[in-house]
């Protein structure tokens, strides 16, 4: 992902912000799972905008794959 933002808006803006920087990198999911310890299907619920995904493995995956994520006041 070439330095750009995205404004993020719920749980499927910001799963949609990690599958395709997950694409960009040639990723599988279980290849980030097994990287991580993290399960494919905590993968898939976070790139498909489920909101019960859990804050600090969704931070923790979109830092590794190279995403920041700042908070700004409106």
């Amino acid at each position: 992902m070439s330095n750009h933002s995205i404004r993020v808006l719920d749980p499927a803006d910001f799963g949609r912000a990690v599958h395709n920087r997950r694409k960009e990198l040639g990723y599988t999911q279980k290849y980030i799972s097994e990287m991580t310890g993290i399960s494919a299907s905590f993968i898939s619920d976070l790139e498909n905008g489920k909101a019960t995904v859990e804050l600090g493995k969704a931070m923790m995956l979109a830092s590794l794959m190279g995403l920041d994520i700042t908070i700004s006041s409106r």
